[in-house]
């Protein structure tokens, strides 16, 4: 194991901070002397089952713990899910059932198996112990925390002065989340910037039963494609951990420039002097840093010959200009057709290329329409197209199909 001092530079790459500061050395030291590895602890609460390059970030800092001779525990939250984690939150969450939770944990298990050793990992559900709390334990928990403690979180305080409700079981949360770290006895939790109030409630807990304090450490927030808000399904501006290459390389090579050094940072392992000279534009031009940037990304989750394989389709697409070399087909019924021939507006409804009639006319009659070898423009939703099976139709520079004529 390396010296306590070298852990710390590595660790400390791309956090906000850990809290309290000089305490994270002194439990390095300890491991070190004792041969004891620390006890690193990250939850996931199962609410939805696409984890995005965001949830990635405290997971690669657990999987450098990992690669350091620590142990990771991961808290697969069935029964912090069920009340909602209400951190960065103006409204309460919507509740979800036990049956929707554990679907979700076991989906999570596999794309979270992408970034952690898993073989090497600790899982727990944190319904293993607060499905055997009694009343009595719930009071006895609630008794460790005030009011006023409790409203000093941003959060509440922003919804307390906007008149927006705060149910009691919101208060659950923290006190749930900090009493997993006292049943798995963490020495260091991960977790969003926008969560040190839980993970600071779990350091007074676990005082209270007896135990060495954990470290909080905490994260930057992933900001997503659009570069402004936080990455989020929600907001389609995520990349998932288990999407196809290309889609990740793709998307990679969409961000705004302003976002690489960041996403350099928190979602690769390549040195600080490397990364300045990709981030800067007068040294590396921006495609190719982005580039750089997605092979990355790519190379993680899909290997480096997946990265190149998404790396030339990407070219070939959008620096030549050529169709995708899997064109996905649409079969079309031959009853559908007048004469043989379909209007541009109803062709593309009934490709699926549109949300409804209104929106494939507005497409075409923006010129996002092309068909043929020749990729001919359509600019009139009510010109006839002769319709042939292997017929390639194109909506902007994405959405490609070919048709397969049936019946």
């Amino acid at each position: 194991m390396i010296s306590a001092s070298e852990q710390l530079k590595l660790l400390n790459r791309g956090i906000d901070a850990a809290v309290p500061a000089g305490e994270l050395q002194k439990k390095l030291e300890k491991s070190i002397a004792t041969g004891t590895p620390l006890r690193v602890k990250y939850g996931i609460d199962p609410t939805g089952i696409d984890v995005h390059l965001g949830h990635t970030v405290p997971l690669r800092k657990l999987r450098q713990f990992q690669d350091l001779g620590h142990k990771a525990v991961l808290i697969i939250g069935n029964y912090t899910a069920l009340v909602g984690d209400p951190s960065g939150r103006d409204q309460t969450r919507v509740r979800l059932t036990p049956e929707q939770v554990e679907i979700n944990a076991l989906d999570y298990l596999k794309q979270v198996g992408r970034i952690i050793d898993l073989t090497k990992t600790e899982v727990h559900r944190n319904g293993d112990w607060f499905s055997k709390f009694s009343f009595l334990n719930v009071l006895a928990l609630t008794s460790q925390i005030t009011i006023q403690r409790m409203l000093e979180r941003d959060d509440f305080t922003k919804r307390l002065k906007a008149g927006s409700p705060i149910y009691l079981h919101e208060c659950l949360y923290p006190l749930m989340q900090g009493h997993d770290s006292v049943a798995i006895r963490a020495d260091v939790e991960l977790g969003g910037s926008e969560q040190l109030f839980s993970l600071m409630v779990a350091r007074e807990l676990q005082k209270d039963d007896g135990q060495e304090p954990q470290i909080a450490m905490t994260l930057p927030i992933l900001r997503g494609l659009d570069g402004d808000r936080r990455m989020g399904k929600s907001l389609g501006n995520y990349i998932g951990v288990a999407e196809s290459a290309y889609d990740q390389f793709a998307k990679a090579m969409s961000i705004p420039d302003a976002l690489m050094k960041e996403w350099f940072q928190l979602l690769t392992d390549l040195a600080e002097s490397d990364i300045t000279l990709l981030a800067d534009s007068k040294i590396t031009h921006p495609r190719e840093a982005k580039e750089r940037l997605g092979r990355e990304i790519v190379t993680f989750y899909h290997g480096a010959e997946g990265a190149e394989a998404a790396a030339l389709e990407w070219r070939k697409r959008f620096s030549e200009r050529q169709d995708p070399t899997d064109i996905p087909e649409v079969t079309l019924a031959v009853s559908q057709l007048i004469e043989g021939k379909l209007t541009a507006s109803k062709l593309v409804a009934a490709l699926g290329l549109a949300k409804s009639n209104n929106d494939a006319r507005r497409l075409v009659e923006q010129g996002s329409l092309s068909i043929g070898p020749d990729k001919t423009k359509i600019s009139d939703p009510n010109q006839g197209i002769a319709i042939t099976s292997g017929l390639v139709i194109r909506v902007g520079s994405r959405r490609i199909v070919k048709v397969r004529l049936e019946g």
